[in-house]
């Protein structure tokens, strides 16, 4: 298969770092992940959120831009936990909503993102995980990271809500979007405890790249 690299984009305790390493692991792909352990900014900006908001978002957009490009430039195919685009579609703009980062920031910010974006190629797909606020407050809960403690499902909401207005304009490249929480009676799939689960989404993936779609009208 020719080279690949796909983003895989989700609200928090969607799934996203499960779905990278099973992927990863599956196709033979490199996987890349978030920096957070050696971010330098993520101490002040939990003590002081105001003072610390646009330093932090440059760090990962520096960081992710940085990561995005060797692998764009690698000739291994590889897939990577959340997207550059998430950085301001979701979370500068919820840190901007929020109050948490002032207009004048938010706006040299986005100058900087949407320079950067603009030079970078695209990827060939991305991958959004989608649950109910519900189900993610419970994953979190579930997983106990204490960075994660404080996030309500009000937050979540609001993320949620930003993601819902970002894939309704996202035309980078081609999606695919998969339910990872139950909605109504439909049961979701679970790539983590269900291999076959997992061979659908990998059989969806390949279908996706190679440009094969099917319409099955019901009966």
């Amino acid at each position: 298969m020719a080279k690949r690299l796909i983003v895989v984009a989700g609200n928090i305790g969607a799934g996203k770092t499960s779905l990278t390493e099973r992927l990863g692991d599956s196709l033979g792909w490199e996987a890349a992940f978030e920096s957070v352990a050696d971010n330098p900014y993520l101490p002040d900006f939990y003590a002081d959120m105001r003072s610390w908001s646009f330093h932090l978002q440059i760090f990962f957009l520096g960081h992710r831009a940085e990561q995005y490009l060797n692998l764009a430039r690698s000739s291994q195919s590889a897939i990577l936990d959340r997207s550059i685009y998430e950085d301001a579609f979701i979370f500068a703009r919820a840190l901007h909503h929020l109050g948490n980062l002032n207009e004048r920031d938010y706006l040299a910010y986005r100058r900087v993102f949407d320079l950067l974006v603009s030079t970078l190629p695209a990827p060939n797909l991305l991958i959004y995980l989608k649950a109910p606020v519900s189900v993610l407050i419970e994953r979190i809960r579930r997983r106990g990271r204490n960075i994660e403690s404080s996030i309500s499902t009000e937050y979540l909401s609001l993320l949620d809500s930003f993601y819902d207005d970002w894939m309704t304009s996202f035309d980078i490249c081609p999606v695919l979007t998969i339910h990872t929480g139950e909605l109504g009676r439909e049961i979701p799939l679970d790539f983590v405890h269900n291999p076959q689960h997992l061979g659908i989404v990998v059989e969806r993936i390949q279908d996706k790249l190679a440009g094969k779609e099917d319409v099955v009208f019901p009966p």
